[in-house]
């Protein structure tokens, strides 16, 4: 209905600027809302009061023009003026049918937008690999796919990304770790650093070594912590300690270090697209970080970019970033006074890389703990050069494990932490996807295990997919009673569509692009899953109250069409969920 009122205003709106006085360049942005009181009518329209200040005229005197210019339409009953110049439509019933006309005709596709012309890349997760997903990074990857699919669908050319922290000395940590786990499946004995990788995975990882290079990679226990400083619980400092043992392997490994970084690396990063494979989530790109310092050196080059444009100090033989004429709380250093450059500065020099890809927009979606690191990224676009406002972050909140009313402390091989993999195993991957994304990504949420479980109405998901699979039953029962239904003879009845819970479902459906196109602009995918709750358990309300199999053809017909037309349009907003919509539950 939006779309037919919007049309039949700017069709007004050209007549005007054609016979009366209007400046040929006045192209006013069409909003219309739905009234909540339908005494008020079906949509009301604003566009009166925009044009006020720029025609010099009274909102209602402006107002009375377009509806006098209005065309006829069969679609609208009457158009009236309401308060300070609002336009208030009232539609012909029978345009409320023409959804599930357009529903049928569009199938998958209803819903979606124009192609908008627009390239936005989307980066979300990027978890060190380091080791296993967990919950917090679910949630953050149920949100950024999500949201990703939602802007496709809006029309956006969307690219997804995960950034590979590839470099730095997390990496060094974890390659360092699996190297002393190889020297003790070599039969070297030694006190495991407390700082190292603690994981079974990490001992995995040392056997698997061992089995593919036998000794090749072996030094000997007293040659590796030679000169070594202690470690904590030996009253050292754990800190010097891990980054002792790790110039150690470099030094004696040589060019062999790569084989126990690697090994690490793409064991870990193989596990994580596995497992985000498996959770339906999938990416265009997986950028490494040590790509921004290979040939050409883009960190060099961004801090260079910078150091032009005024905003590098010099400071006891460190250079800083001038943050803080940005609105930071303080200045940031770029390369330390050893000439290392630091993380920010790859993140800069990332970033730079993002819009130089040609991105319109570019959104990150970062845990909550990543709030500080806005404003200095967005300091560093600005420096460059580039608008701060075209970089979106969003924050994801944690994520607390409940069953029923008792907190779950779920443990890992590695003792800290619950896995993505398990908690999909255990709740599965539909409940674990719509689960996730039920609250604002910016509130911390609690994940009932059991309620995700569970085949009743409060299980939300299940309560949205039974409403699907209610749809095909329907269909099947009518199949095994000898009995056909086609769309065509469905749409020759929907005038018998007659009962307020009918028009209510049919306004409803009318509403799923709306609400779909909002959802994507915000960012918000817990609107679209709001949405499906709402419908389902309109259907359902429907269904418990109203026969679907009737003797009356007709009438059962036109229930059919309806009834396809919600399966249809659930079936499209729970596939940007990553959720399934199953025929039989």
């Amino acid at each position: 209905m939006k779309d037919i009122v919007a049309t039949l205003i700017d069709q007004a709106l050209t007549t005007l600027r054609s016979t009366a006085e209007w400046p040929e360049d006045l192209q006013p942005s069409i909003q219309l809302e739905r009234c909540k009181d339908k005494a008020h009518g079906d949509l009301a329209c604003n566009v009166a009061m925009m044009l006020a200040k720029p025609l010099r005229s009274n909102p209602r005197a402006i107002a009375q023009q377009i509806v006098d210019a209005l065309p006829a339409s069969d679609d609208v009953v009457k158009a009236e003026i309401a308060g300070p110049g609002f336009i208030n439509f009232f539609m012909n019933e029978a345009a409320n049918f023409r959804v599930i006309k357009d529903i049928f005709a569009k199938g998958e596709q209803f819903g979606r937008g124009d192609a908008k012309n627009q390239r936005i890349q989307v980066e979300f997760v990027s978890a060190n690999p380091t080791g296993p997903l967990h919950v917090g990074h679910g949630r953050g990857a149920a949100y950024g796919a999500s949201v990703a699919d939602m802007l496709a669908a809006a029309g956006y050319d969307v690219q997804r990304e995960y950034y590979v922290n590839d470099a730095g000395r997390q990496m060094d940590i974890l390659g360092t770790s699996v190297w002393l786990r190889y020297l003790q499946a070599c039969g070297e004995t030694l006190t495991f650093p407390s700082n190292g990788y603690q994981g079974d995975y990490i001992a995995d990882y040392g056997r698997e070594l061992h089995a593919s290079h036998g000794d090749q990679l072996m030094r000997s226990a007293s040659d590796v912590f030679d000169g070594v400083c202690a470690d904590e619980p030996a009253g050292g400092d754990k800190e010097k300690h891990i980054d002792d043992l790790i110039n150690r392997a470099k030094t004696l490994l040589g060019d062999d270090y790569r084989i126990v970084f690697d090994k690490g690396l793409n064991a870990i990063l193989g596990d994580i697209r596995e497992d985000l494979g498996e959770f339906g989530v999938h990416y265009q790109e997986w950028f490494s970080e040590r790509s921004l310092t290979a040939d050409p050196d883009q960190v060099s080059r961004a801090i260079a970019r910078l150091q032009e444009n005024g905003y590098i100090e010099e400071r006891d033989g460190a250079l800083w970033f001038l943050s803080t004429r940005f609105g930071d709380d303080k200045d940031r250093v770029v390369k330390r006074d050893n000439g290392q450059t630091t993380y920010f500065a790859s993140d800069i020099a990332y970033h730079l890389n993002k819009f130089e890809r040609g991105f319109d927009r570019v959104i990150n979606i970062w845990g909550a703990d990543h709030h500080g690191y806005i404003a200095r990224v967005k300091a560093a676009l600005q420096a460059l050069d580039i608008d701060p406002e075209r970089l979106v972050v969003r924050l994801v909140q944690f994520v607390s494990l409940f069953r029923g009313d008792q907190q779950v402390q779920m443990s890992t091989r590695s003792g800290s932490f619950v896995t993505l993999r398990e908690l999909r195993e255990d709740v599965g991957n539909d409940a674990a996807r719509f689960f996730y994304i039920m609250r604002k990504a910016d509130q911390a949420t609690d994940f009932d295990l059991e309620l995700a479980k569970s085949e009743s109405k409060d299980n939300p998901v299940y309560y949205i997919q039974y409403a699907h699979a209610r749809v095909a039953s329907i269909l099947r029962k009518l199949e095994q009673d000898g009995q056909q239904w086609t769309q065509e003879a469905g749409l020759a009845q929907l005038t018998l569509l007659d009962k307020d819970v009918e028009k209510a479902l049919l306004v409803k459906l009318a509403r799923y692009p709306e609400v779909l196109a909002s959802a994507a602009e915000q960012f918000e995918p817990h609107s679209l899953a709001h949405y499906l709750r709402e419908l389902a358990g309109d259907f359902h309300s429907y269904y418990n109250a109203h026969k679907m199999l009737g003797e009356d053809t007709a009438l059962r017909d036109a229930r059919l069409a309806l009834s396809v037309a919600v399966q249809q349009v659930l079936r499209n907003g729970l596939s940007l969920l990553g959720v399934s919509a199953p025929e039989e539950m």
